[in-house]
Order: structure tokens, then sequence, then C-alpha cells
């Protein structure tokens, strides 16, 4: 180990000050809603929220309560579109909308085509059902039925849409942080999305960097009927930063943190946010082996091997260890800092990514198997491993 460990702890410690200086300031969590708000508009736009619901009759009467109680003064209509769910969904969002009048409309899916995911063909239909509209929106509000929106959230983020004339303008839904299991993994889940889609870059024009968080996505009609419409997407498990690359081509995008707009579902045990990772982990990779392993020895060098040499290593090599090690604690403490925890959490970061690395092998295990994209019952599009 001596012969490799200074090397290992020097490119550790350079790593992180690479991430610590150079990577859009992601660990500082400043891309937020509450930041720089921009004027409100003359005209507020019509817009149509779609909410695709597989499974969801535990939450999507919370979820649309809160929807129809937008303080928004443009006109919100709302298309629910139930993915074929078999616990009641259907009923229960029907009960939720009685009182809405014609505001919403709730929509039995049609079976799933070959080629498409559960969640796009449902936003398919309900988009469908919005251009057919006398008068189509401006804005489609997708949004997923797990989701609790505040009162003034929409309005937040139309105004941020118009005033930058966005393609796209989507708020980074707060997950849910009670359970042991969500407390441990939760806020590095957040950590790392911001470390692979640094918030700074997708809202700078002229970055390459794409994403968006699709539980609560504001997209211009025209825009994404420039880009191809949902079906040009169909098959993609991580839909929402897929459609995000497709639409920067035809206008700006924004992403940010929010204390406004929070999931509903728990992850009470490590094993259920191990599903929701190894759900879509492997396809962030492209499917490829390759890909995957370099992935691995990155992760390994620049979360693992820190602690490791800083607790059995000597000189030189146990001091830039404890420094990346340091350095890791630092970027984390912001996002513990988001979620209401205590700075303790901070240095455990090298082990809770390990767990995050176990979960993505068990991604690429799943594919393998024939399982990708397992949820809620169904194994969704089975794309060939790249080359």
């Amino acid at each position: 180990m001596n012969s490799f460990a200074a090397p290992l702890a020097l490119a550790a410690l350079a790593a992180w000050a690479y991430l610590l200086a150079a990577r859009g300031g992601f660990w500082r969590c400043m891309e937020r809603d509450d930041r720089d708000r921009p004027q409100e508009p003359a005209h507020w736009p019509a817009v149509t929220a779609v909410v695709p619901a597989r499974n969801e009759a535990d939450m999507v009467e919370r979820s649309l309560a809160a929807l129809l109680q937008q303080r928004y003064p443009g006109s919100l209509s709302v298309v629910v579109v139930d993915d074929n769910s078999d616990d009641g969904t259907f009923d229960r969002a029907r009960e939720a909308a009685a009182s809405a009048g014609q505001r919403v409309q709730v929509v039995q899916g049609a079976p799933l085509p070959a080629g498409w995911t559960g969640k796009l063909w449902a936003l398919e239909q309900g988009v469908a059902r919005a251009e057919a509209s006398a008068a189509p929106p401006e804005y489609l509000l997708l949004m997923d039925a797990d989701i609790e929106c505040g009162p003034e959230a929409l309005r937040t983020l139309a105004a941020r849409a118009e005033a930058g004339e966005l393609a796209m303008a989507s708020l980074m839904a707060k997950l849910r942080c009670e359970s042991a299991a969500e407390r441990v993994l939760i806020p590095a889940f957040i950590f790392f999305f911001q470390m692979l889609y640094p918030f700074s870059w997708v809202n700078r024009q002229g970055a390459r960097t794409a994403a968006a968080a699709g539980g609560f996505a504001l997209v211009r009609r025209t825009a994404l009927a420039r880009a191809g419409g949902i079906g040009s997407i169909r098959g993609a498990l991580i839909d929402d930063c897929t459609l995000a690359a497709r639409l920067k081509r035809h206008g700006p995008l924004w992403l940010g943190l929010t204390e406004q707009v929070r999931s509903l579902r728990p992850y009470p045990g490590i094993g259920d946010i191990r599903r929701m990772v190894a759900r879509s982990a492997y396809a962030q990779l492209r499917f490829s082996p390759w890909l995957l392993g370099v992935t691995g020895a990155g992760m390994a060098l620049v979360y693992l091997a820190a602690p490791a040499i800083a607790i059995f290593g000597t000189g030189v090599a146990r001091w830039a260890a404890a420094a990346a090690w340091l350095a890791m604690a630092i970027a984390f403490l912001p996002t513990l800092r988001f979620y209401r925890l205590s700075a303790a959490w901070a240095p455990l970061l090298p082990f809770i990514a390990a767990m995050y690395l176990g979960f993505t092998l068990d991604s690429a295990l799943q594919h393998a198997r024939g399982r990708a994209g397992l949820w809620k019952g169904r194994v969704q599009a089975l794309p060939q491993a790249s080359k």
C-alpha cells in the first residue's frame, strides 16, 4: 500500500480541489427558487398540469388537492392520466377532482405500447389532451402524482420561465428525510445529482449541461413541439434529463432547489432507496460495462481512497488523504444544512458513497437479468448495452 498511497492520496486531493473550485459551485446549493426572484409578468400564461399516475392511490388525492390550491393568477387546468393502475388510483383521482369541475380531467390511460416507458406514455396522452383543447396552454406543468406543492410554487416558477423566456424551468422536489435510511442516504442523492449536473451550468444558456427535475417541471408547449414532443424520448428511463437535453437546443433551462415542492413518497428502508437508484443508475451509464468500470474506479479514488489512507497510511500520504476527506466533508455540509441534518453526517460521505456504488452495481445486475427499470411491478424498455 505504501508505494501507491501517496499518489492515490494526492490524486484524491486534486480531485476534490477541482470539485470545490471548478465544478460550478454545485456543492454550495445556491441555485434556489427563493434567490434572485424575477419580476412578475404583466400577462400570466395559461398552464395545463399533466399528472401521470400509476398505483398512487395513497398519494394522488393529497397531490391534486395541493395543485388545485395554487395561488396562480393565470388559467390553470389539470389532466390526470391513470397509467393502468391496479390499486384504485383512477377512482381516487376522480374523487379528488369532483369539486374542481371542468378544470380537471381524469383520463384512463390506454395500454402501454412497445418501446415506451409507462410514465412517458401517460405524459404523451395528457399532452395530447391539452393540445386538443379549444385554447391550448402556453405551458405544460409535468408533475408527478407523489408531489405536494406549496401554494406559490407554480406562480414562482412561471414568473421565472416568462422572465427568462425559458424552454423549461423545474424545481428539484425536496425528498422525504424522516426514516433512518432516508437521513443516511437521501441528502447524498441530491449531492451526487448536483455534482453530475451542476445547476449553475444547467442554467447557463451557453453551457452544454442539461438536466431537469421531472417531478415539477414547467415546459413551454411550443418548445416541446419543436423538440419532437414526448414521443421523441419515448423509451428514456431518465426521462427528465433526456427531455432537458433536447429542449436546451430550443431555449434556456432553469433548475433549482426549493422548499415549496416536496415528495410524499416514503423510503422506510435502505432496500427502498436501493430500488429507486437501481431503476435508472445503469441507464445513466448508457448500459455500458466499460463506463460502469470507469465509474467504479473513479468513485473508489474520489470517495474511498482518502479515508482508507487517512486511517491506515503514514506520512505525506496520510496528511494528503486527511485533507481530501476534510474537503469532501466540507462540500457535503450545505446539502446537510438544506435537509436540516447535523454536520456530524459530513465525514460519513465516503461510506454513503460506497453504498451508492453498490446500488449502481445492482442496477447493472438487474439489467443483465432482464429487469432494467423495474418500478411498480413493470419492467421498462430494455436497450442493448453500448459497445
